[in-house]
């Protein structure tokens, strides 16, 4: 019995040292992790030009299908496939001694009739013939006329013209072959070039949204005169030439839900040849206060709607929900609803944070260069500059 007060100090001493060490713990414990950083840009209203990437087909300007006016052999072809022709030009000559013939015999004919009424006109006079064989004799002069007309019509159309100036394609016959007036075939087609056509089409629902959207006051229109359109080639390259609107189509393809727009082009180097396929750029209208947000700052949630992390004033995480529809130039979206003037979106740092989150905002480096359209006048650059001051905290 006498080791009991041993036993007992020793297990208050254990127990003080075990409370100090925790102590000493609780005293050297981390302190809490700072906020994370994120990059943010700040949004401010600025100056868009809507345009509209449209698929279309290039058409010629004119078309000329060359067709025979009389039946015929062709004597000679004068042209060379795949050329140049001017308005005027003789194509073909087609066999004319039978239609020499013909004319020779209403000339022979005309010649008849008028000694013949010149005649009973001075007879009718002395009323050595009646009223009647005078009318009749008149009668047959005038129709001797216009079958002498007739037959110098088809003696000519034995001469082939070009009716417009373009480019002639392949020939349908050769020397030797026999055509007629009445037949179906083209001889040849002709192409005008330059200028020439670009035929798109838009969805009426985008007429609709562009309508609604002048009406409302929030777009302007580009200006006054027709539309400019800019052209990308097959390539990928974009066409030197500018054009601009020239016909829009009054009813919607039922089909399609679509509208046909005609844009004229210059083609003096004929670079473009009917039938490619082609996007034409339209600039519709000016939004002078379109809010501009970075592709980088935008995703998508498991709906596929436009989301974006917002910091707030006190610099917490705020998700909001986009209405975003079109891109500036391929590096910002325009958004429609869902940001306004001043918000800081985030852009760098997304997968690190989440709504309600406290942050430290900077000012983002991977939009510098995606804010600068190029050479676009949709969305001028002025995305970066605000950046600095979001992370400023101002």
């Amino acid at each position: 019995m006498q080791f009991k007060p041993a036993v007992s100090v020793l297990v208050t001493a254990v127990a003080l040292a075990s409370l100090l060490n925790g102590c000493k713990k609780e005293e050297s414990a981390p302190p809490a992790a700072p906020p994370p950083q994120v990059g943010v840009v700040t949004i401010h209203p600025q100056p868009f030009t809507l345009t509209f990437d449209l698929p279309g087909r290039t058409t010629a300007y004119r078309i000329a299908e060359v067709r025979p006016q009389v039946n015929g052999i062709i004597l000679k072809r004068m042209f060379v496939e795949g050329k140049e022709v001017k308005a005027g030009d003789q194509l073909y000559q087609i066999d004319p001694s039978v239609y020499e013939a013909t004319e020779q015999s209403a000339e022979a004919s005309l010649q008849s009739a008028k000694s013949l009424a010149d005649r009973y006109k001075q007879l009718v006079n002395e009323q050595a013939v009646s009223k009647q064989e005078y009318d009749n004799a008149r009668s047959t002069l005038l129709q001797d006329q216009a079958t002498l007309q007739t037959a110098k019509i088809n003696l000519r159309y034995t001469k082939v013209y070009a009716p417009i100036s373009g480019r002639i394609g392949r020939s349908s016959v050769t020397e030797g072959a026999l055509v007629a007036s009445n037949q179906t075939d083209a001889m040849a087609t002709i192409q005008q070039l330059d200028p020439i056509y670009v035929d798109v089409t838009q969805s009426s629902a985008q007429i609709l949204s562009l309508r609604h959207q002048m009406n409302a006051g929030t777009l302007q229109k580009a200006g006054d005169s027709a539309a400019k359109v800019k052209l990308m080639l097959e390539d990928g390259s974009v066409y030197e030439k500018e054009g601009k609107l020239e016909f829009s189509e009054v009813s919607v393809d039922q089909t399609t839900g679509s509208v046909t727009l005609r844009a004229v082009f210059p083609n003096p180097n004929h670079e473009l040849l009917p039938g490619m396929f082609v996007h034409a750029q339209l600039m519709a209208g000016v939004n002078q206060n379109a809010i501009l947000a970075p592709q980088q700052g935008v995703t998508r949630d498991i709906k596929g709607l436009p989301t974006a992390l917002v910091v707030t004033q006190d610099n917490k995480v705020e998700l909001r929900q986009l209405k975003a529809d079109q891109t500036a130039a391929g590096a910002q979206w325009v958004v429609n609803s869902g940001l306004k003037d001043g918000d800081r979106v985030i852009t760098e740092g997304l997968q690190f944070v989440k709504p309600g989150a406290e942050v430290n905002p900077v000012p983002a480096t991977n939009v510098a260069a995606a804010s600068a359209p190029a050479a676009d006048a949709s969305a001028p650059a002025a995305a970066p500059a605000p950046a600095d001051k979001a992370g400023k905290g101002e």
